[in-house]
């Protein structure tokens, strides 16, 4: 679907999870790839692998909040490629430790927004400024869904990073935009990778993920993948500024059920197509008030015994 043949492209947190598929499949477009991380080794394996597509891939190990590291990466790349076409700003951590933000320490909370934040920028800057000078490029944050609304996870470091990041892509997308350079975000939900895929099974949190999603599923990392590499090429050409959402439903809307709902039997004349989705949780003994429908709309009051007394 995509043609990156000729393009340059610079991808950080490369070393596993959805930065390592987003190498293998600009590799596959043909792209010529500079990757990087903190781990020279993992990236070393990935770049052997996108190698294998016929394209090449630099490995500048390096960490994103470190700003001399960043100028290190982005320096090498335009000396071994002269150019850098596309960044996907993808390096980033989490918390899962499930701290409350009124105990939250400032320590890691200044350590996610050093990575997810700051480090985005750091490299944002850099390539931007070459990409300017060029009159092209496409800039693709990697957001979340979780910067754009407050949830019960309690993550409230990654939800500030991530927020900051989502109008970092707003302001860059506008201010760069009528001089050749896009930056657009891709938000996912929750994505399963190969590798995280039988935690996720084994604990159940698949079944979780999917009852808080319209969707019914979890994403997958290709279904990421098609989305960064869409912003990132000439068919996105007048699409800037833009945060693409990746997440099955789950931001658009205002809730989803986890019990079957009772108003899915009322209509029993005109029924509803049926859903294959199973519950998590079986339907509440107080939904039999209700199970019949709502009195006088799907079926009818009672009549009264006889005329109401006068006094």
């Amino acid at each position: 679907m995509f043609d990156f043949k000729g393009k340059v492209v610079l991808i950080t947190g490369a070393s596993y999870g959805l930065g390592e598929q987003f190498a293998y499949a600009f590799a596959e477009a043909g792209a010529d790839l500079i990757l990087t991380a903190r781990s020279e080794e993992l990236l070393a394996q990935v770049a052997q692998r996108c190698e294998s597509h016929g394209g090449k891939a630099l490995v500048i190990a390096g960490d994103v909040s470190v700003e001399s590291d960043v100028e290190r990466v982005i320096g090498g790349g335009l000396e071994a490629f002269g150019r850098i076409d596309v960044l996907i700003n993808n390096a980033g951590i989490a918390d899962a430790r499930g701290v409350a933000a009124e105990q939250f320490d400032a320590e890691m909370f200044n350590r996610i927004l050093a990575v997810d934040l700051v480090g985005a920028f750091y490299f944002a800057r850099g390539c931007g400024k070459h990409m300017l000078e060029r009159g092209a490029g496409s800039i693709v944050n990697i957001c979340s869904i979780l910067a754009s609304g407050g949830n019960e996870n309690n993550v409230i470091g990654y939800t500030a990073a991530k927020g900051g990041l989502l109008n970092m892509t707003y302001q860059l997308g506008v201010e760069w935009a009528d001089r050749g350079v896009r930056v657009n975000s891709v938000s996912p939900g929750f994505i399963v990778t190969e590798m995280t895929r039988p935690m996720l099974e084994a604990m159940g949190i698949d079944r979780w993920i999917a009852s808080r999603t319209p969707m019914r599923r979890v994403g997958e990392a290709q279904e990421v993948t098609n989305a960064v590499m869409f912003l990132a090429s000439d068919l996105a050409s007048y699409i800037t500024g833009v945060d693409l959402l990746v997440d099955g439903g789950t931001n658009a809307s205002n809730g989803t059920f986890q019990i079957p709902p009772i108003h899915h039997e009322w209509n029993t004349q005109t029924p509803m197509v049926p859903t294959s989705y199973t519950p998590v949780q079986p339907r509440p003994d107080w939904y039999q008030a209700l199970e019949k429908g709502v009195p006088g709309v799907h079926y009818p009051l009672p009549e009264a015994d006889g005329p109401a007394e006068q006094d």
